[in-house]
C-alpha cells in the first residue's frame, strides 16, 4: 500500500472526510434541486484526494488499498450523497474487472483510471432480457474487428463515462462459437449513441442511461482478456461489488442513525424531548441493531475476500440484509422524525430515498435469495464458514 504505516492511512480518511463535508455536503442542495452532479467541476478535486485511485494497485499509479481499506472511503460518501456514491462506486469496482484484462489492457486503462482521466462503467443490464447469460446483445466477428448490436439500460456512469466495458455474446458469422465475452467501448464509436432516461428516484444526479449499439466496429483487441470470459469476469468483480453496496447501505443507515439521535434530543414535546419516550427509545435502538449487525457481516466479508477467498454466498448474504437493514433504519428515522422529515428540505427525506436504490442495484432480492438457496443446497455448503470462528 502507497501509505507507510496505519497513521499514514488515517490521515488519507481524514483529508478524505474533511474534503467530504467541507466541500461536497454544501453543494447536496444543489444537486437535489438540479439533478446533475457537477462533475467536470469535481473531477480534479476527487483527483486530488485520490477517490478515482483507491482500488488501483500502486504499480499503476493507484493507492492499491485493500477492500477492508477502502470501505470507510465509500461508507462516508454514502453518508454525504448517494449521487456521488453511486458515481464513484461503479468507477472504482470497474478496477477489478479492467485488472481481469491483458497486461498491456491494465497498463492503457489503469494509471488513467487513477488519475480520473479515464471514467469507467460496465454496461450488463438489458431492457429486453435479464443480466448475464441471459444477454440479447451480440458481437459477430468480421476480420479484425466485431459488429457489436444491442441494447443496455440503467448504465450508470454513462453520461460521463469515456469506456464501456460491454458484457455480450461473440460469435462468428454463422452463430457457431458463440461465448460470453466483455468489450471495452470507447466512446465515439461509431453507430454508438447514448440516450437519457428519466430521473431516478434517489441517488439524484447520477447517470442511468440507455445506450444503443448499431454495427459498432470493436477492435478484436478490445476484448477484455480472452473470449469467452464474461461469466468469470462478472462473478469476479460482482462478488466484492455487492459487498461494497452493502457498504453504502452501511453508511446511509449510520447517518439516518446519527440524524435521529440529533433529532431526538432536541426535538421537544409535551415539556420534554422526544428522546425520552419510550416508543422513540424502541426505535433507535431496533436502528442501532441493524446497524450493528450489518457492520459485523461486511467486516467479515471483506476480511476474507482481502486474504484471497471467493466470497460468492457472503456477499449475497450481505447485500441482501443491507438493503432490509437499510430499508428498516431509514422508516425508523423518518418516524423519529415526523412530518419534518418528510419535507424535501430533510436530509432524511434524501437518505430515505437513496436507500431504496439497494433494492435494485446488482442484483433484486430474490437473485441473491436464489444464490444463498443454491450454497445451502450443494455439498459447497460445507465451505460455507472458513475460518477459525468459535461460534
Amino acid at each position: 500500500m502507497i501509505f507507510p504505516d496505519e497513521a499514514a492511512y488515517r490521515a488519507y480518511l481524514q483529508d478524505v472526510k474533511t474534503f467530504l463535508w467541507r466541500e461536497i455536503d454544501p453543494l447536496v442542495p444543489q444537486i437535489e434541486a438540479q439533478g446533475r452532479i457537477p462533475f467536470e467541476e469535481l473531477r480534479p478535486k476527487f483527483r486530488q484526494h485520490g477517490l478515482f485511485a483507491c482500488l488501483v494497485p500502486e504499480a499503476y499509479g493507484g493507492l492499491g488499498l485493500s477492500a477492508t481499506q477502502y470501505a470507510p472511503v465509500l461508507k462516508e460518501l454514502a453518508k454525504v450523497h448517494g449521487g456521488i456514491r453511486a458515481m464513484l462506486h461503479v468507477h472504482n469496482s470497474s478496477v477489478h474487472l479492467i485488472e481481469t484484462g491483458r497486461p498491456e489492457q491494465r497498463q492503457q486503462y489503469l494509471p488513467r483510471m487513477a488519475q480520473g482521466d479515464l471514467l469507467v462503467c460496465f454496461a450488463l443490464t438489458e431492457p429486453d432480457s435479464g443480466s448475464g447469460l441471459d444477454s440479447k446483445a451480440t458481437a459477430v466477428r468480421q476480420g479484425d474487428v466485431y459488429l457489436l448490436n444491442g441494447r443496455k439500460h440503467l448504465i450508470t456512469n454513462a453520461r460521463e463515462a469515456e469506456l464501456f466495458a460491454v458484457f455480450c455474446f461473440t460469435q462468428n458469422p454463422d452463430g457457431s462459437e458463440r461465448a460470453f465475452s466483455v468489450l471495452l467501448v470507447e466512446r465515439g464509436m461509431p453507430g454508438f449513441t447514448i440516450e437519457p432516461m428519466a430521473p431516478t428516484m434517489g441517488c439524484v444526479g447520477a447517470s442511468h442511461e440507455f445506450l444503443r449499439f448499431e454495427q459498432v466496429p470493436v477492435p478484436r483487441t478490445h476484448v477484455l482478456g480472452e473470449e469467452g470470459r464474461g461469466s468469470e469476469q462478472m462473478l469476479a468483480f460482482l462478488e466484492i461489488s455487492r459487498v461494497f453496496i452493502a457498504v453504502a447501505a452501511l453508511g446511509t443507515a449510520e447517518r439516518a442513525l446519527e440524524l435521529a439521535l440529533e433529532w431526538a434530543k432536541r426535538r421537544v414535546t409535551f415539556g420534554k424531548p422526544i428522546a425520552s419516550r419510550q416508543a422513540v427509545q424502541g426505535y433507535l435502538a431496533e436502528m442501532a441493531t441493524d446497524i450493528y449487525a450489518l457492520r459485523h457481516m461486511v467486516l467479515d466479508a471483506l476480511r476474507k475476500y482481502d486474504a484471497g477467498q471467493r466470497i460468492p454466498e457472503e456477499s449475497s448474504m450481505c447485500k441482501l440484509f443491507a438493503l432490509e437493514a437499510v430499508g428498516r433504519v431509514t422508516d425508523k428515522a423518518l418516524l423519529v422524525h415526523g412530518g419534518l422529515g418528510y419535507l424535501k428540505s430533510s436530509r432524511i427525506e434524501m437518505l430515505y430515498r437513496d436507500a431504496r436504490l439497494n433494492w435494485l442495484e446488482e442484483g433484486t432480492p430474490t437473485i441473491h435469495k436464489l444464490i444463498i438457496a443454491r450454497t445451502l443446497l450443494q455439498e459447497e455448503f460445507a465451505a460455507f464458514g472458513r475460518g477459525e470462528e468459535l461460534l
